[in-house]
C-alpha cells in the first residue's frame, strides 16, 4: 500500500500514433533491421516517421531526481539525482552499457506491459482537490500497471509514497518546493512529490489532463527504475564520473523515464480516452520539459518526444534501453 501525504499550511505531504504495437511480421522485420543497422538506425527511422504523424529542475541534496518540470519560461534547470550540480556537457559515457542490470535488467525480459484499464476523473486544474483526486486516480492505475508487470517478472514491488503538496516542507532529499521545481521523486523514501498548484503553473495553466498524466508516470518512471535496481547502477556508474559523462548519464536515466512514462500511456490510451490529439498534446508537452538553456541533463527536445512516442508505440520496457543507445540518441 502507498501512503499518501496532503501538505496544507501546518503540514507538508504527495500520450493511434503511427506505429501500432508490433505484431509478429512487424517483429521479424525489426528483428532483421537491428541486426544490420542497429538499435541507432531503428530510432532514427522511427522518429523520422513520427515526425510525419499530422498528428525538469536543480539539484538538491540527495534527491534522486527531479521533475522535467520547468518553469513556464523554460529556465529551470535540471536536477541530478544525487544532488550534485552539473552543467553543460555532451561526452561519451565510456561505462555506460557495460554492465547489469543497466545493459541487462530484469525488466526488459518480460514483453509487453499489457493492456491497462483504468478510467480517471475530470481535471479542474484551477481546484487543487481536484488535482489531487486526478493524481491519485493516475498513481493507482500506475500502481496496478507496473505492480502486475513486476509480479509477472517474479521481481518484488512496492508502490511509492505519495507526497502532495500545497504548502512548503521537507522530504529526505531537501525541502520543496524549490525554484523550478513542481515534482520529484525521492529514492532517500520511494517518495513520488507532487505540487499540486505549483504543476499547473509549471505547465503554463496547461488544460489538457493528459499532460498531467504524462508528469506523473514520467516520475513514476523513476521508481519503476528503482525498484529494478537502475537507479542503483546508475548512481554507481556515475560516481565520481567526470561532468560530460556525469551529465549523459543523467540524460539517459531521464530519458529512460520518458520512454517508461511512454509505455504505461501506451498501454492505457484507451481506456483513459487519450487519441490522435491527446497524443499530439503529450508529445507538444515532452518538447517544453526537455533541456533549455545551459542545462544538459534531461535530453534535446527531439530525443525527449523520440523515446517518449517509442515507449508509447512498444509497450514495452525493452524498448527503453537508454543506455545502450548511441550517444547522439541521448543528447
Amino acid at each position: 500500500m502507498s501512503r499518501s501525504v496532503s501538505a496544507g499550511p501546518e503540514f507538508w505531504s504527495e500520450r493511434q500514433g503511427f506505429l501500432q504495437r508490433m505484431g509478429l511480421g512487424v517483429s521479424l522485420c525489426l528483428a532483421a533491421g537491428l541486426a544490420a543497422m542497429g538499435f541507432t538506425g531503428f530510432l532514427a527511422i522511427s522518429e523520422l516517421l513520427h515526425s510525419a504523424d499530422p498528428a525538469w529542475s536543480r539539484p538538491r541534496a540527495g534527491e534522486e531526481h527531479s521533475a522535467p518540470v520547468t518553469s513556464s519560461d523554460g529556465t529551470g534547470g535540471a536536477t541530478a539525482d544525487d544532488g550534485t550540480a552539473h552543467g553543460t556537457g555532451g561526452g561519451p559515457a565510456t561505462t555506460v552499457g557495460q554492465s547489469a542490470p543497466l545493459n541487462d535488467s530484469p525488466l526488459y525480459r518480460i514483453g509487453e506491459l499489457g493492456e491497462v484499464t483504468c478510467t480517471a476523473p475530470e481535471l479542474d486544474k484551477d481546484d487543487t482537490e481536484s488535482v489531487e483526486t486526478f493524481a491519485h486516480a493516475i498513481a493507482d492505475c500506475l500502481d496496478d500497471a507496473w505492480g502486475d508487470y513486476f509480479a509477472g517478472a517474479g521481481l518484488e514491488f512496492s508502490s511509492p509514497n505519495r507526497v502532495y503538496w500545497t504548502a512548503a516542507g521537507h522530504s529526505p532529499c531537501g525541502a520543496f518546493p524549490s525554484e523550478g521545481t513542481a515534482a520529484f521523486y525521492c529514492g532517500a523514501n520511494q517518495g513520488l512529490y507532487l505540487g499540486l498548484e505549483d504543476i499547473v503553473a509549471a505547465s503554463a495553466h496547461n488544460e489538457n489532463p493528459e499532460a498531467y498524466t504524462f508528469l506523473i508516470s514520467h516520475e513514476y518512471g523513476h521508481h519503476v527504475q528503482g525498484q529494478s535496481r537502475i537507479l542503483a547502477q546508475f548512481h554507481s556508474e556515475r560516481a565520481g564520473a567526470e561532468q560530460e559523462e556525469a551529465d549523459e548519464l543523467s540524460r539517459r536515466n531521464e530519458l529512460q523515464a520518458n520512454c517508461l512514462g511512454g509505455v504505461f500511456l501506451g498501454a492505457s490510451g484507451d481506456s483513459l480516452g487519450y487519441g490522435p490529439a491527446e497524443r499530439r498534446n503529450i508529445l507538444d508537452d515532452v518538447r517544453l520539459r526537455s533541456d533549455r538553456g545551459r542545462h544538459r541533463t534531461h535530453g534535446s527536445a527531439e530525443n525527449g518526444r523520440m523515446w517518449t512516442a517509442h515507449g508509447m508505440d512498444r509497450v514495452d520496457p525493452a524498448s527503453c534501453d537508454t543506455w545502450n543507445a548511441d550517444e547522439g540518441l541521448v543528447r
